[in-house]
C-alpha cells in the first residue's frame, strides 16, 4: 500500500453493473467488485503495522464516525483480522487512540490485547537552546512517548523563559525510529538528550508563567495531565 492509499477502501462497495448485462453476468461482476474492495481492505489493513501515513488515516477516519459505524468497523476487524500476518496491535491501536466510549474502548483493548501507554511513560526527552535561530529565552523541548508496537507520540514545545509557551504541537502517530532524537532539528535547533523530569519541571515552571501572563493554556497541553501535579494544571475556574 503506497503512502497515496493511506485512506481504507470502500470495502463492500462495488459499482453498477450496466443496464444492458444480463441478471447473471451483473451478479458476476458485482461479486467480482466486492472481491477487489475487500482484498484492498485487507492489504490496506496490513499496511497498519509499518505505514504511520495510514494508521494517522484509520485514527483519523475512525474518530469522524458516527457509533453503527465505527461498531461495522470493529466487526470487519473481527472477520478479517485472523487472516492476516499482522499483529493485532496494529490493526486496533489506532482506534484505541481516539476511542471515547468506555464500553467500545474495551471491547477494542480486548481484542488489540494491549492497553496504550501512559502519556508519562516518556522514551525520549529532548531540548534545543542557545543558538542563532532562536532568540535569548526560548527553548524548544520535545517529549517522544511511546504508544503501540514501534509507533511514538511526538510532543514539541516553544517555550519563552517568564513568558510561558509560544506554541504547543504533536505528532500524534509516528513511527520512533523517525521521531526526533538526539541530534534532530526542529526550526533549525539542533537537539540534545535531556530527562523527562527535567523536561517536565521546565514545562510545569512553563504553565505557571503562561497562567501569570494572563493567557489560557493551549489547549493541547490540557491532555498532558499526567505529566504534571494536579496543582499545576488545575482547572481555569479554580
Amino acid at each position: 500500500m503506497t503512502r497515496e492509499s493511506s485512506a481504507p477502501p470502500s470495502a463492500g462497495s462495488s459499482p453498477e453493473a450496466g443496464p444492458g448485462l444480463a441478471h447473471g453476468e451483473r451478479a458476476r461482476v458485482t461479486v467480482e467488485a466486492d472481491a477487489r474492495a475487500r482484498g484492498a481492505w485487507r492489504v490496506w489493513l496490513a499496511s497498519l503495522a509499518s505505514d504511520a501515513t495510514a494508521a494517522t488515516a484509520a485514527a483519523h477516519l475512525y474518530g469522524e464516525l458516527p457509533p453503527e459505524a465505527r461498531d461495522a468497523w470493529l466487526d470487519a476487524l473481527a472477520d478479517d483480522a485472523p487472516g492476516l500476518e499482522v499483529p493485532d496491535a496494529a490493526l486496533y491501536g489506532p482506534l484505541l487512540a481516539v476511542e471515547g466510549d468506555p464500553a467500545r474502548h474495551e471491547r477494542i483493548r480486548r481484542a488489540a490485547n494491549t492497553s496504550l501507554s501512559s502519556i508519562a511513560n516518556v522514551k525520549r526527552a529532548l531540548v534545543g537552546t542557545a543558538s542563532e535561530a532562536l532568540p535569548a529565552g526560548v527553548r524548544i523541548a520535545v517529549l517522544v512517548i511511546p504508544l503501540y508496537l514501534e509507533f511514538v507520540r511526538v510532543l514539541v514545545f516553544r517555550i519563552v523563559k517568564d513568558v510561558g509557551f509560544d506554541w504547543v504541537r504533536q505528532i500524534p502517530i509516528i513511527r520512533d525510529c523517525d521521531a526526533p532524537s538526539r541530534g534532530s532539528e526542529i526550526e533549525g535547533i539542533h537537539l540534545y538528550a535531556s530527562s523527562r523530569d527535567a523536561i517536565v519541571d521546565e514545562l510545569a515552571h512553563a504553565v505557571l508563567a503562561h497562567r501569570r501572563s494572563g493567557r489560557e493554556i493551549p489547549e493541547l497541553l490540557r491532555g498532558c495531565a499526567e505529566l504534571f501535579n494536579a496543582r499545576d494544571l488545575a482547572s481555569e475556574a479554580g
